[in-house]
């Protein structure tokens, strides 16, 4: 039987400004034209066309631990990463008017001349200054068990949003193709925020299949890079998955004979989250680090985020406190502790754009002056710890001088995050920092009375360092490696409308739950930010409002 031509996602929209956006689309065939039809006239709907402009994703692949659609599985794939031929089309809207929603639809040509297109969806320029707006808060879906149940009851609950920002870690391995178009188990990242997914969920021996929600066809997208989105080392002959672990910094890679490959190939990059979106960009940091205004919001994104390392102490391990021993009489093969891929201290390039844009008009006349970022300045969850810093590398030897451990400290004091870049933030009037990474909900204020966001705990959680369950730390290191609580120093904000209780009764300061997940919408109209938490142990219940604060 003919497998049926399709597009390989819908439409999804980026980029708006005052009187435009883009959209974009993927097809797995090169095709001979690809166009929007768009905007509806008294008589006609869609009577106007734009073209796309198509190129092929350079770096998407899959490997043996790709979860493969079923027209795939009878290509049995080796060990070693294969290219997967997608083509990406964009095309840009133009003289649209500020406020006005029109529909459109895109339609692919194949080299054959077969049409295949889109259903109908809805788009609109950049909003105006003083239009309410409704934005989804939503960070590391990673394919996880209950993100197509969350997006879908983001949808259920509060209706069509008007844009969705994204703290980091949309996939597991950005170069692996079916995890961000069609994984096999139904939880892709683009039909989980398009209402295309197919996700099964058990609980309590009840299935339930969860679509995700049709958001991004009709809000535009704006994301920050999370650890997930930067791959490691390329190689040929690993599989994607030890790519991804295989990161080291740049100034190490440059000691190290080149063998004709450039710095990102020996290091690590970020080329397929750069191909797949259109964003905004920054002279320095070009779509790594941005900023934009969106109605009354200007949004500052940071490219906050370091590798992550197995924090335990295990001999055989590449870790964050230490190399594996195997390891030792090999330079090339060593991690180099939980390092970060692009410096934040004062004086670095990112660091000096960010000053810039602090002080910039665009900022200062926003109602809403808001930072995201990945890794978390406070939180209960485990990833905050160790200090968000340069690894201190620490060699011990024998008596003859050799070679005997390599351990990492990282000090405190000079948190990046702490002592640099919040300090900024606070000073210019930033009103909230939105942030991923730990997979859970717990949220925070500072003595200046900015809100700290976390809302992760959207697809799986970890846990959260609180009560009885501390977040492991080293035993023998000099640096100070906290437990339990905020590393630095903020109490977390019990939810004030309908927190979630422990077994005694009281209530918790956090949602850390593999059945509850949690979503959280920013209403500009009323200068809320507001968080939804549905069971997915009860779902014919609808999604709970537990908190809410306002923005001053």
């Amino acid at each position: 039987m003919t497998q049926k031509i399709d597009l390989l996602a819908d439409p999804f929209l980026q980029l708006p400004t005052s009187n435009s956006v883009r959209v974009v689309w993927f097809t797995e065939f090169a095709g001979k034209d690809h166009l929007v039809a768009y905007g509806e006239s008294a008589s006609v709907r869609l009577c106007q066309t734009a073209c796309a402009i198509t190129f092929k994703l350079t770096r998407i692949r899959e490997d043996s631990k790709s979860r493969l659609r079923e027209d795939y599985q009878n290509n049995i794939l080796q060990e070693t990463p294969q290219l997967r031929h997608i083509w990406r089309h964009e095309a840009e809207i133009t003289n649209l008017i500020p406020g006005v929603r029109i529909p459109y639809q895109v339609t692919s040509i194949t080299e054959e001349g077969e049409q295949v297109s889109s259903q109908i969806f809805t788009l609109a320029p950049s909003p105006v200054v003083g239009i309410p707006l409704k934005v989804l808060l939503t960070s590391d879906h990673q394919l996880m068990p209950m993100t197509a149940a969350n997006l879908q009851k983001v949808v259920e609950t509060v209706g069509r949003v008007d844009a969705v920002f994204f703290a980091g870690d949309l996939v597991n391995v950005s170069d692996r193709a079916s995890q961000w178009f069609d994984d096999s188990s139904g939880g892709a990242f683009f039909p989980c925020l398009q209402g295309k997914a197919s996700y099964q969920l058990t609980k309590n021996g009840i299935s339930t299949i969860y679509r995700g929600g049709e958001i991004i066809q009709h809000a535009p997208l704006f994301t920050a890079i999370g650890n997930h989105e930067v791959i490691g080392r390329f190689s040929l002959k690993k599989s994607l998955n030890q790519q991804f672990y295989d990161a080291i910094p740049k100034q190490v890679a440059e000691k190290f004979p080149s063998d004709g490959k450039s710095l990102l190939d020996r290091t690590f990059n970020t080329n397929t989250y750069e191909e797949i979106f259109s964003l905004p960009q920054s002279d320095t940091g070009g779509k790594k680090y941005y900023a934009v205004t969106f109605g009354d919001i200007r949004l500052v994104v940071l490219y906050i985020t370091n590798i992550w390392r197995n924090p335990t102490l295990e001999d055989e391990i590449k870790g964050r406190y230490r190399e594996a021993t195997k390891d030792l009489p090999n330079p090339e093969n060593w991690g180099y502790g939980q390092h970060i891929f692009e410096p934040i201290h004062p004086g670095s390039p990112q660091y000096i754009w960010l000053e810039n844009e602090l002080k910039s008009p665009e900022f200062s006349q926003a109602k809403y002056k808001i930072a995201m970022f990945h890794h978390p300045p406070h939180t209960l969850g485990d990833n905050i710890v160790p200090a968000y810093t340069d690894p201190v590398q620490v060699r011990e030897t024998d008596l003859q001088g050799n070679l005997t451990a390599i351990r990492y400290e990282y000090p405190k004091h000079a948190d990046y995050i702490i002592r640099d870049v919040v300090p900024l933030l606070e000073s210019a009037g930033v009103q909230m920092v939105y942030f991923g990474h730990s997979h859970l909900w717990n949220r925070f204020m500072s003595a200046k009375g900015v809100h700290y966001l976390e809302s992760s705990n959207v697809g799986n959680s970890y846990g959260a360092a609180w009560g009885d369950r501390p977040r492991f730390i080293p035993t023998g290191y000099q640096e100070e490696y906290v437990a339990i609580g905020d590393p630095n120093g903020l109490e977390p904000i019990v939810p004030n409308i309908a927190p979630v209780l422990d077994t005694q009764g009281n209530p918790l300061p956090y949602i850390a739950s593999n059945d509850i997940t949690v979503f959280s919408i920013l209403d500009t109209g009323s200068g809320t930010v507001s968080s939804y938490r549905f069971d997915t142990c009860t779902p014919e219940v609808s999604a709970v409002k537990f908190d809410e604060f306002s923005l001053k």
